[in-house]
């Protein structure tokens, strides 16, 4: 391996609060060391498609132009989760479509511009893409986001704070709402196949079911829960539901699917409020908070996070690692090889503290009968 005198930084998938810590950290962090420091537009399209750019889709990072975007939202660098370059669509004569590899294209695009290594900054597409590079020969350092927290080797990834956070000041103001209209209100929330935002932001916001990938959910459970809460004199209830749960025996709901993107999941909220209207009788309202929890300002917990993983990934090219990502391994931030990160997706545990905990409080998963409270004297 060469030595570094220049390195890229990408940002690839759905944004996430706290890209532009890392992007500041890694960026100053480099330039500390005497390595120039460039950014790649929009994934890798600013370095494949130059014309589209106007010849800006690589542009210089400089001390000035890291300055003051940590507590902004998003990434000044944009992102896409289209066109990724080990698998590219391209449409033939007769319209159909046919996926190219074009990773040594891209790989010579980093040799034409004199980039010695990549700092990957993206969720398990990108850091599969990455891995694919690695293996190909580009010097590559991963840096997980995703505000799902589902990239397994790291306790945890920048902007899955903010995204509970949010989520939990959001269904905090509805239970006024619900509480003075006596109404059962269901609120979806992202997190793909993964439930870890819906609970997080369920049990903390004191939801009384919360409905998760990993359980596949019989409402009749959810709507006895309503019914008991009502004889008890609670009138209202709030039902948390992930964007990738799935009823018992059924499948997740989608809403779309374009060429060369992931499928995009959506519609269980309205399923799962409509259900429950007719199961129990009263009126149910649903809300879907869809991409408001993945914008904004980052929480001082995800810009920190996010400056710790662009300060280690410049660490880690400077120590001479390669194929590598960074990851939080409390109470320090470490390096695991991306090939054990890659096709991998970690899940929320069913014996995890958190989930004894909301079943302890009685929050309904949808799998079981509500518990009976004991009501009696102790």
């Amino acid at each position: 391996m060469r030595p570094i005198r220049r390195i890229a930084l990408s940002t690839g998938g759905g944004d996430a609060p706290g890209l532009n810590a890392v992007i500041r950290a890694a960026t100053l962090a480099a330039r500390n060391r005497g390595w120039d420091v460039v950014g790649i537009r929009d994934g890798f399209n600013g370095i494949m498609f130059p014309d589209e750019y106007d010849g800006k889709g690589v542009i210089t990072l400089s001390r000035e132009s890291v300055r003051g975007i940590v507590h902004q939202g998003g990434t000044i660098l944009g992102t896409t989760n289209r066109g990724n370059p080990t698998a590219f669509p391209v449409q033939q004569p007769d319209g159909t479509w046919v996926e190219e590899d074009r990773s040594q294209e891209l790989i010579d695009k980093f040799d034409e511009h004199d980039i010695d290594a990549l700092i990957s900054i993206g969720g398990d597409g990108s850091l599969t893409i990455a891995c694919h590079l690695y293996e190909a020969g580009l010097r590559v350092i991963g840096v997980p986001k995703t505000i799902d927290n589902d990239l397994e080797r790291t306790a945890s990834t920048f902007g899955f704070h903010t995204a509970v956070d949010f989520a939990s000041q959001c269904i905090d103001r509805l239970f006024s709402t619900a509480t003075s209209h006596g109404r059962v209100i269901v609120v979806e929330v992202m997190g793909r196949y993964a439930g870890w935002i819906a609970l997080h932001s369920g049990v903390a916001s004191g939801a009384h079911a919360v409905l998760i990938p990993e359980i596949p959910y019989d409402l009749e459970h959810v709507a006895e829960t309503i019914r008991r809460r009502e004889e008890r004199g609670a009138k209202f209830s709030i039902v948390v539901v992930a964007e990738g749960a799935k009823p018992k025996g059924g499948d997740v709901s989608i809403v779309g699917k374009s060429v060369g993107q992931a499928e995009r999941l959506g519609g269980v909220g309205q399923a799962v409020g409509d259900a429950l209207g007719e199961l129990t009788g009263k009126e149910a309202r649903v809300v879907v908070l869809g991409h408001l929890i993945r914008g904004g300002s980052p929480t001082a917990h995800d810009r920190l996070l996010g400056l710790r993983f662009g300060a280690a990934a410049v660490r880690a090219l400077d120590e001479g690692h390669n194929g590598i990502m960074v990851a939080l391994n409390p109470p320090t931030v470490d390096y695991v090889p991306l090939a054990s990160v890659r096709g991998r997706q970690k899940n929320v545990p069913l014996d995890s503290d958190t989930m004894l905990t909301a079943r302890d409080l009685g929050v309904n998963f949808g799998d079981a009968p509500p518990i009976e409270p004991n009501l009696g004297e102790s």
